[in-house]
């Protein structure tokens, strides 16, 4: 029978409480004041305590520190009906297993003993740790190995890359690790977001402007191809960019010559292109919306970056590697579990590593253990427009159900355009009775 110390002054309370938790089965030690508390531990440690903040002269701070004086494994469960951000922020640092506000449920209260027993009592294994590489990217798996070995072929030569992939795959990253491998890599590394400058200014903004060149220019201005000459320039989301200034882009990567507006000579610069799309620019090419010739301009080297779906084996090397990153930061000492991993690895990430990344950041801020509940708690939380959380083999019957009825029921078209053999796909039809 597990022992619990109970600090409470409001003798209703705590009978009540004191009378709860032994219908579950705990045997209860019950005080009613911080000194009597103290004694009890000075006398001998207990696995859980229970205490009011407010109680006299002391607080329910200093039974904290005293229990864990005793045991730092014992766990502390505050209570209050005078909730600050001091207290809490107080009790966090103290190691406090959980705060509950006064007035509240006894489930809650219930519940929350009942975890911290859990918590003691675990014997789930903290997932392994392991040796990772100072490396800009992390995975190992056969579809990153092959970005690694075009990264390496493509990085020493001037060639322009387009860097394909799905938001969030980190085409940056790559475009970064190009740059830091290649002859320019002592020079400026300029990133631009194409997406997110207004069509009217992407000109000026690549090429530079001269004074009085339009309303607002009081100075001549420097352009980024000129600002990073003899270095890279990075064109993100260049799917984005109108088709009118594609003409313009197309001139320079011929001629490696600029013209800022407003400017009556055109000046060289040098410097390499890196783009990246999250766009199918061979179909946006088809459909009209990108110059063929822009394309072909464009694609000198193709890298495509896999979904965090297709390299699930990757997914304990990330999510451990930005627990560390985070414990780190923040000054914390979360534990990764096995079963928190096999619930990352279950999600199909649909903003794939930046997701995973910024999920990570918020469970080791929020959590003391990344377990399968904690996981499953965050990516809930994460957003309530999203839906709800799904298998692989769930994501993969949705997107075959898509292409199927994009294309008619042909199943031959569909295939292709899955990337799977014919044979294949009819074992998935079978297998979802289809």
């Amino acid at each position: 029978m597990q022992k619990l110390l109970l600090v409470e002054d409001d003798p209703a309370l705590q009978f009540t409480i004191k009378t709860a938790l032994e219908v579950q089965g705990y045997a209860v030690d019950a005080v009613s004041t911080t000194g009597e508390a103290i004694e009890r531990l000075d006398d001998g440690a207990y696995p859980i305590v229970i205490t009011d903040i407010y109680i006299d002269e002391r607080t329910g701070i200093d039974v904290l520190n005293a229990a864990k004086r005793r045991d730092p494994r014992c766990a502390v469960i505050l209570m209050t009906g005078r909730g600050t951000v001091e207290t809490v922020m107080e009790a966090t640092r103290g190691g406090a297993f959980d705060y509950i506000a006064k007035p509240f449920e006894l489930d809650t209260m219930l519940g929350a003993v009942t975890r911290a027993e859990a918590a003691r009592n675990d014997n789930e294994p903290e997932a392994e740790e392991e040796d990772l590489p100072e490396s800009s990217m992390i995975g190992s798996s056969a579809a990153m190995v092959e970005v690694y070995k075009k990264v390496t072929r493509v990085a020493p030569t001037d060639a322009t890359v387009v860097i394909e992939g799905e938001t969030g795959t980190g085409k940056e990253l790559v475009a970064r690790m190009v740059h830091r491998f290649s002859q320019r890599s002592k020079q400026a590394f300029v990133a631009v977001d194409c997406a997110a400058i207004a069509p009217s200014l992407l000109e000026s903004e690549l090429f530079g402007a001269m004074r009085g060149a339009f309303t607002g220019a009081d100075r001549d201005r420097v352009g980024v191809f000129e600002a990073a000459n003899r270095g890279t320039v990075f064109l993100d989301e260049i799917g984005e960019i109108e088709k009118s200034f594609q003409a313009n882009l197309l001139r320079f990567l011929q001629e490696r010559e600029i013209r800022p507006v407003g400017a009556s000579r055109a000046k060289e610069v040098d410097v390499r292109v890196i783009c990246a799309t999250n766009r199918d620019l061979q179909r946006m090419v088809d459909d009209g919306k990108f110059r063929e010739d822009l394309w072909y301009r464009l694609n000198t080297v193709r890298i495509v970056l896999p979904p965090l779906r297709e390299r699930r084996d990757d997914i304990p090397l990330l999510a451990r590697f930005y627990v560390n990153k985070y414990n780190g930061r923040y000054n914390r000492e979360v534990r990764l579990m096995d079963s928190g991993v096999r619930e990352f690895q279950n999600f199909t990430w649909p903003g794939n590593v930046r997701q995973l990344q910024h999920v990570v950041e918020r469970l080791v801020i929020l959590s003391d253990r990344i377990d399968s509940e904690a996981v499953l708690d965050a990516l809930t939380a994460m957003d309530s427009r999203e839906k709800p959380v799904e298998t692989l083999a769930d994501a993969e019957e949705d997107q075959i159900r898509k292409v199927l009825a994009a294309t008619g029921g042909n199943k031959s078209k569909a295939a292709q355009i899955l990337g799977i053999e014919r044979k294949t796909l009819y074992r998935k039809l079978e297998r979802m009775k289809l």
